[in-house]
């Protein structure tokens, strides 16, 4: 699928895309870095940092690969044990993703640059496995600890926010597993709930009021 993406900068100095098609950034235009490192690492993986050293984590929507780059930092750095599924329907070309400025390039240049649909070793401890397809299309045979669900926007993608989506979404998760994103829409909040998850809403991240938070039950 090819589409029109371009590089913007944000308001904390580091860059997004925008898909003018969608009219859509790929992250908050207050802050690409802060938002992930609030919404994804704070909220998601330093929580579930707490409870095991091994984590499966699945993320919606690869994107930049900034989810990727900060969860691989932070929890190497920690000493947990990482493997990382990301699904991504658009990859982005070398054109594109070469203009991301974020910091440590080569580790950003590895997970670009990784194979698609295999196991692949960024580092000891960090394990990717790259999916182009949708979650629509995608199963596991392994549940997940941490799901950063990082699709675009209710109004652009709705069909990514349904109970449908959700239940499956449950299904995959470990109990005492979360499930993290920016939106904090309350048709969004209900349909989580619906899917039997618990539910919080925690401050968002520069510019946003509020995000959610999901826990499936024990």
């Amino acid at each position: 699928m090819s589409v029109t993406i371009k590089n913007r900068i944000t308001d904390d100095g580091s860059p997004t895309l925008y898909r003018p098609d969608l009219d859509e950034h790929y992250h908050s235009t207050n802050g690409a870095v802060q938002e992930s490192t609030h919404v994804f690492i704070e909220k998601g993986l330093k929580p579930i940092m707490n409870k095991t050293d091994s984590i499966r984590i699945l993320e919606l929507g690869f994107g930049t690969g900034l989810n990727a780059l900060l969860t691989e930092e932070y929890g190497c750095s920690a000493g947990h044990t990482i493997n990382y599924i990301a699904l991504e329907t658009v990859p982005l070309v070398p054109e594109i993703w070469k203009t991301l400025d974020y910091q440590r390039p080569e580790i950003l240049k590895q997970l670009h640059t990784a194979a698609w649909e295999e196991d692949v070793t960024i580092r000891e401890g960090f394990q990717l496995k790259k999916h182009e397809t949708s979650f629509q299309k995608f199963d596991s045979e392994k549940n997940f600890n941490l799901i950063y669900w990082d699709a675009f926007g209710p109004n652009k993608q709705p069909e990514l926010w349904t109970l449908g989506i959700f239940e499956k979404c449950y299904q995959l998760m470990s109990p005492a597993s979360i499930l993290v994103t920016y939106c904090a829409k309350g048709d969004v909040r209900r349909a989580m709930q619906a899917a039997g998850f618990d539910v919080e809403r925690l401050p968002g991240p520069p510019g946003k009021r509020e995000m959610l938070r999901a826990t499936k039950r024990l």
